[in-house]
């Protein structure tokens, strides 16, 4: 398998033209139509692009899409604001076409995000995350990426800003603009090493994959399967904490906060184990914001003492999670995915790979479970990929069988 030519040779040329400096920091601001042109006008001769999100999850009920960060190689940054101007007619053209190499860093959650909130199928995807992963870098991450390979130290002041709220400050801009102006050099300097160790069609698999995910909204999910803890509780409690849940979740979306900033998981099982009998009594517990309990805890009363008027045959128990009917592996197979595993680890520390970036080791308990026989076997497996067969295959299949 080639790697793909789309994606890495347009990184040959190009580039932010003022790297490094802190002349990188120039952006041009874009929540008008009339700067919105001037996007589109740049966007069209740019050979590649480099793209980072911000959303308001950390702050807001919703995680939509506040801010969009553009590098071109020659236009230099841009900053669009999706509250004040129609931005997905402009971008998705481009970032829907495989030939533009599209540059991002840890990309999985920005992608749900575009096909969520702005109706764009990216492709074209080249994830440094992922180019740092199958070099074997210690550390993944942009800013360690960009201290080692750039000198540049980037600010953790606004990790968790609030980017709904209006006007955003200068500064918080230009640590935006952070995300993307290093981009294109980070990704020349990562895309060399990894052509020259021959890992090109393992990034290009990986990025195709990513692209491919269908991100749908997990609507019929229990809510109690989301607070810690709740696995531990009996099901007349379990109902509690899912009147409890509904009772915070209202008020989030009524209030646009995060959940978790109107109460946390371990207040909604406190309340499960041991209900509230007044909001004054509410209001006094640890953990509780006394004025949201004295304004809203007479619903949260109402809401659990309805729950306890239920009969004990409509209470529902933790739901069972879905389970691949493996169940537990026998003695035979365990052993043989043990096996599997020694073979995986001699290759990922030959390679200087994470062990589970190399294969995970469910993939491999898989394998002990399926006996594959020859290689377009393996091809069938469950998360198993082309690179890895081409690359530690025929030893899997020698301890197999």
């Amino acid at each position: 398998m080639e790697a793909d030519r789309a994606t890495f040779g347009a990184l040959q040329v190009g580039g932010v033209s003022c790297f490094p400096g802190p002349g990188c920091m120039r952006f041009e601001y874009i929540d008008t139509t009339e700067g919105l042109g001037r996007f589109r006008d740049a966007l069209e001769s740019a050979a590649s692009i480099a793209l980072d999100l911000e959303a308001a999850g950390f702050h807001r009920y919703s995680d939509r899409v506040c801010l969009a960060q553009v590098t071109l190689p020659k236009a230099g940054n841009w900053v669009l604001d999706p509250l004040a101007v129609e931005i997905a007619p402009v971008l998705r053209p481009v970032l829907e076409d495989p030939r533009v190499p599209i540059l991002m860093h840890g990309a999985d959650f920005d992608l749900r995000l575009l096909q969520r909130d702005l109706d764009i199928s990216l492709r074209g995807l080249l994830d440094t995350q992922i180019v740092a992963t199958l070099l074997g870098e210690p550390g993944i991450g942009l800013a360690s990426l960009l201290e080692k390979y750039a000198d540049v130290k980037l600010a953790k002041k606004y990790q968790r800003a609030d980017w709904a709220k209006r006007p955003l400050k200068q500064e918080m801009l230009e640590y935006a603009v952070n995300d993307t102006a290093w981009l294109h050099e980070l990704t020349r300097r990562l895309v060399v090493q990894l052509e020259q160790q021959g890992r090109g069609a393992w990034a290009s698999e990986e990025f195709r994959l990513l692209e491919s995910i269908e991100h749908t909204e997990d609507g019929d999910v229990d809510p109690v399967t989301r607070v810690k803890g709740a696995r531990d509780l009996g099901p007349r409690e379990l109902e509690r904490l899912r009147a409890a849940w509904n009772w915070r979740d209202e008020i989030a979306r009524r209030d646009d906060r995060a959940p978790f900033r109107v109460a946390s998981d371990k207040v909604l099982v406190d309340v499960a184990l041991d209900p509230p009998r007044s909001p004054n009594d509410f209001a006094d517990r640890k953990g509780v914001n006394g004025r949201l309990a004295r304004s809203d805890g007479g619903d949260l009363i109402a809401a659990l003492r309805k729950a306890d008027e239920l009969d004990e045959r409509e209470l529902s128990g933790y739901p069972r999670q879905e389970s691949s009917g493996r169940g537990r592996p026998p003695p035979e197979v365990d052993a043989l995915a043990g096996r599997l595993k020694k073979v995986r680890n001699r290759h990922a520390e030959s390679l200087g790979v994470d062990r589970g970036a190399l294969l995970p080791n469910a993939v491999l308990l898989e394998i002990a479970f399926e006996k594959p026989k020859e290689l377009a076997d393996l091809d069938r497996i469950e998360g198993m990929k082309q690179w890895q067969i081409e690359t530690v295959g025929e030893q899997l299949l020698t301890v197999v069988n």
